[in-house]
């Protein structure tokens, strides 16, 4: 498979490995209308470096994230609006530097935004769901590289498609082309991944009714568009509709006898008869609709129908599952002049020149969640995932979480305050939108979890060092046991952590003694260790030393 290289990728392809663990610290619950201090919400929205961020989240989601959406920068180069879409960030170029050295100063924007971009994408792996999707907006700019990228750390066999999405009805012109569009880069995490391309239904696979066409020979063809199909007489007939009288085709009957003689091997190929249309009209599988010029259309609101020979030929007629366009697919997906005045209406003034569509968001979440899921924004900006996923819930009744990290110092004046005035309800009298409920809790990133010595952070608590072991050990969140220093037990194995701030702590046979959980073996973490080698065999003890040989992941 063809991978990219750049320079400084040796330097961060396996950086996400290196990142410090910071702790999550809770400022406020938005919940009720109002923030409370004591109240905790499973949503979440983070003010911090994205990078750190999720390593923070790897103890409690990996491997858990259902739906992941970003938008990150697109490297246009513009750096005079809001959302600084440009890799030339002071806090970027202070890590490039020191990550991958004085190297950096010779590397381009594009070489800059793949050192920024590539371990991001390997921690939104590891939280990716084996049954989840990530959905990535991106222009031409980086497009083909982040192609790349995701190619190389989600596999090429997970790719799913490359969807372009009208951005505004006249675009930005360079030298030849008028750009008006951006891409959707679609990725699974496995086999196991499934979008909801329809609504599911027990109904969407029986048959409904039949009929029976005694049409000899003929066979069924499906469209009901002229463009395919030769000309038969049969097709000459008038229908009456509402008190409307017309043809099923718009091509002239002189036309379709033109192309009868220039393909005279009709007699294979026939289409809907009179009484066979009718009954498909009168019976729901066929509706008319009226194209913008007025003119009538019929279009089939049923796939599949299939014909089988018992004397005369049968149509079968069988129903289609309801497309995603039940969730009201609106020119606000494929606008951004939409978003912005959104956001306008929200905070009554401008805000963001080149938001997501909150319901292009709740489209991609819908496509890729069920009602229990949870979705992640790692670039939130002016917070549209959560706005979208707010708003699928109420439409669906849904119970999905969110989390959004946002670095920038608005994560709180614009991210966290839109989300609020969402979940409120905003605007007046004819415009006002009726609040979705909900709530969540406001994040900054704290310290780290171990000292630049190597030594464990004490000022972040017993608690958050526990979490973080357990996780290191069994890959699983932690509950808080009740027997003194122990972990937890998973596979016949209990994990102790046998650790005072005060004082050093020693295993030896007095501990052990002291041991309640029985299992097959032993994982103890101590400061020192008397216990002689016969006994550690005995009852399969593995001691590991504080903090050295606690995993940095």
């Amino acid at each position: 498979m063809p991978t990219l290289n750049w320079i400084g990728k040796e330097k961060v392809i396996n950086h996400h490995q290196d990142v410090h663990y910071k702790i999550l610290e809770p400022q406020y619950t938005f919940s009720n209308g109002k923030e409370d201090k004591d109240a905790t919400s499973e949503n979440k929205i983070i003010h911090g470096d994205n990078l750190e961020a999720l390593k923070s989240l790897l103890p409690e989601y990996e491997g858990k994230i259902k739906c992941i959406y970003i938008d990150p920068p697109y490297n246009t180069g513009n750096e005079g609006w809001a959302y600084n879409d440009n890799v030339n960030h002071p806090k970027l170029k202070k890590w490039l530097g020191q990550v991958v050295g004085k190297e950096s100063e010779d590397l381009s924007r594009h070489d800059k935004w793949l050192c920024m971009m590539y371990p991001r994408l390997k921690l939104l792996h590891k939280l990716l769901a084996d049954d989840g999707v990530i959905f990535i907006s991106i222009d031409y700019n980086e497009c083909a590289y982040l192609k790349l990228l995701l190619d190389e750390i989600f596999g090429r066999s997970n790719f799913i498609f490359d969807l372009p999405r009208i951005t505004k009805k006249s675009g930005k012109s360079s030298e030849f082309i008028s750009i008006n569009n951006d891409n959707l880069l679609i990725y699974k995490k496995s086999k196991k991944t499934s979008l909801n391309l329809f609504e599911h239904n027990d109904d969407n696979f029986k048959y409904e009714d039949e009929y029976i066409e005694t049409r000899g020979k003929y066979k069924l063809n499906q469209t009901l568009d002229y463009g395919t199909i030769q000309y038969s007489p049969s097709l000459d007939y008038e229908i009456i509709i509402d008190g409307e009288t017309f043809r099923p085709g718009n091509a002239s009957k002189e036309e379709m006898i033109k192309r009868q003689e220039l393909n005279p091997k009709s007699d294979f190929c026939w289409r809907w008869s009179k009484e066979l249309f009718e009954f498909g009209y009168n019976n729901g599988f066929v509706v008319v609709k009226k194209s913008k010029n007025g003119k009538r259309l019929y279009t089939k609101t049923y796939l599949n129908c299939t014909i089988k020979k018992d004397g005369d030929y049968k149509v079968i007629f069988q129903k289609r599952q309801k497309p995603v366009t039940t969730l009201e697919f609106t020119e606000n997906i494929y606008s951004n002049d939409n978003s912005k005045k959104e956001l306008e209406r929200i905070f009554n003034k401008k805000v963001f020149e080149y938001s997501k569509p909150s319901e292009l968001v709740k489209i991609l979440t819908y496509l890729g969640t069920d009602k229990n899921s949870i979705i992640l924004d790692s670039f939130a900006g002016s917070g549209t995932t959560a706005h979208a996923v707010l708003n699928l819930n109420k439409q669906d009744g849904g119970d999905r979480k969110f989390i959004l990290v946002e670095m920038e110092d608005y994560a709180n004046t614009i991210t966290a305050e839109r989300v609020k005035r969402v979940i409120k309800g905003y605007g007046k009298d004819q415009k006002a939108v009726e609040g979705t409920g909900g709530d969540f809790t406001f994040y900054e990133l704290g310290q780290s979890l171990f000292l630049d010595n190597g030594f464990l952070n004490e000022a972040i608590g017993l608690p958050k060092i526990l979490e973080y072991v357990w996780y290191t050990e069994t890959k699983e969140p932690f509950v808080a046991q009740k027997e003194k220093y122990l972990l937890g037990a998973k596979h016949d194995t209990a994990y102790y952590f046998y650790y005072q701030k005060e004082s050093l702590t020693t295993l030896d046979e007095s501990f052990l003694r002291a041991i309640k959980t029985k299992a097959s073996q032993y994982i103890i973490y101590a400061d020192n260790c008397l216990l002689d080698q016969a006994i550690m065999d005995k009852y399969n003890i593995v001691f590991k030393k504080i903090p050295r040989d606690i995993t940095r992941f």
